[in-house]
């Protein structure tokens, strides 16, 4: 296993999320052109960041995650510490009703109690 120090963050998303996420210094990251094929696109680019041993954090836009929520629901439930997948809203908005609340659940579920600013 990698030491937490080590691992990298990865995005899977259009060209405006991974370019802001380049600003910020991640260096794993697919950009998804187009609708046409987009299902296959992102399908793949997960399947090799999870397989990865050395990426801990994948951040992805919540668009896709309906290409692939059987993987992310597996990656979710498993034994494993990482990779953790965040879903990230595009620039027109988000598909859940009240993102603060889910940001919460998540945070719950990922490390086991609540965590308040």
């Amino acid at each position: 296993m990698v030491p937490i120090k080590h691992l990298n963050i990865a995005a899977i998303g259009n060209e405006d999320l991974v370019n802001g996420l380049r600003l910020a210094g991640i260096s794993r990251y697919y950009v998804i052109k187009g609708d046409h094929d987009a299902r296959e696109d992102v399908r793949k680019a997960l399947t090799e960041l999870i397989n990865e041993s050395d990426v801990g954090v994948i951040v992805m836009l919540e668009d896709y995650t309906e290409y692939v929520e059987e993987l992310v629901t597996q990656v979710r439930k498993g034994r494993g510490i990482t990779p953790i997948i965040i879903e990230v809203p595009s620039k027109f908005g988000t598909k859940y009703r009240n993102v603060r609340e889910y940001y919460k659940t998540f945070i719950r579920e990922s490390i086991g109690f609540d965590i308040e600013i």
